[in-house]
């Protein structure tokens, strides 16, 4: 028998790229899938269609690579070529990182082609015909790229001159309805097929805000950094320190489990609250106000003297404090 000819599909695990495989595997390719995973995106934070994606490779029956993009990405972010969408989501820039680590596996493999589940104008920043262009060509990929469900309204791929695919077979979908990949989902027997909308925060207008602050801030960010930004609330004191507020338990075990060395801890001794960190380099400045908006979203009695704990590594110190009125702090909230 005559060995498949293989592509690679970048998979988020939405209903699109799932959508771009299926179409594949119908005209006889072998589909192996990349994931790209981000200090954004991350497929176990329960957001979006991608934290199922490793479900969403074995109900295609493909293989799956995962690639995380870390410290190169949030370079990235600093200054990206194409600039940001309408929060701090660098579509253009992100997008050809994605498709340079999968253009990577696809020499690793001997591919012939990659694949994506990209929609012509479904996105206003990175799915018009001008920034795909600008896509493949950023990412080393000019004419490698197939968009199974709108090819048939883009250029011919070099997959498609060559004979390894044909018009037909390739879609017309275009803009945000949805209609037509409904239609196709049950024709592959795409079962729950996941609802639109991406797994990214950068796109999230609240957390765009908690991330231009921090990058204004901080010259180079770390991943450290940014999983803070996902949890809590955030005040910034001065241009050094900033304080993040626990709003549950479990973000209260975040809080800790991310604490550095240099940070400090504040918990209400004798009442049920937050757990509050401290980070920058003006700590000692801010301890007391720490202390007081702690106290603040704590349980503890708003009139009177409470004890407050501050924690510095394995040192403890109690201080007392009354909680701050909203008017005292309200003002750093970022």
């Amino acid at each position: 028998m005559e060995e498949k000819k293989k592509v690679v599909a970048l998979l988020s695990g939405g209903l699109d790229s799932q959508l771009a495989v299926k179409m594949m595997q119908k005209q006889g390719f072998e589909v192996s899938a990349v994931a790209i995973k981000t200090p954004f995106c991350d497929f176990d934070c329960g957001r979006g269609c991608g934290f199922e994606i490793r479900e969403r490779a074995d109900a295609l029956n493909v293989n799956l690579k995962t690639v995380y993009l870390g410290d190169e990405y949030i370079e990235m972010l600093k200054n990206p070529k194409y600039g940001f969408g309408s929060g701090m989501n660098p579509c253009i820039d992100c997008r050809s990182m994605m498709f340079k680590a999968a253009k990577k596996h696809m020499d690793e493999i001997g591919a012939e082609f990659i694949i994506s589940g990209e929609v012509l104008g479904q996105r206003p920043m990175s799915q018009h015909g001008p920034a795909l262009r600008t896509i493949e060509k950023e990412s080393g990929l000019e004419g490698y790229i197939v968009r199974p469900l709108s090819a048939a309204l883009l250029p011919k791929t070099i997959p498609e001159e060559t004979g390894l695919i044909k018009r037909e077979d390739l879609g017309k979908i275009r803009g945000r309805t949805r209609r037509m990949q409904l239609d196709m989902a049950k024709e592959f027997g795409i079962e729950n097929p996941p609802n639109a909308g991406g797994g990214c925060l950068l796109t999230d207008p609240a957390f765009g805000l908690r991330a231009k602050d921090l990058f204004a801030h901080v010259e180079t960010p770390t991943v450290n950094d940014i999983d803070l930004l996902k949890i809590g609330r955030h005040f910034r004191l001065d241009n050094k320190t900033k304080l993040i507020v626990g709003r549950n338990k479990d973000e209260n075990d975040v809080i800790k489990a991310l604490a550095l060395p240099n940070d400090l801890l504040f918990t209400a001794k004798d009442h049920m609250g937050p757990v509050s960190m401290l980070r920058g380099e003006n700590l000692q400045d801010h301890k007391s106000l720490c202390a007081s908006v702690t106290l603040r979203y704590s349980d503890a009695p708003k009139e009177t003297d409470q004890t407050v704990i501050i924690q510095h590594g394995e040192q403890n110190l109690e201080i007392s404090a009354k909680s701050a009125a909203e008017s005292d702090y309200i003002h750093f909230r970022v």
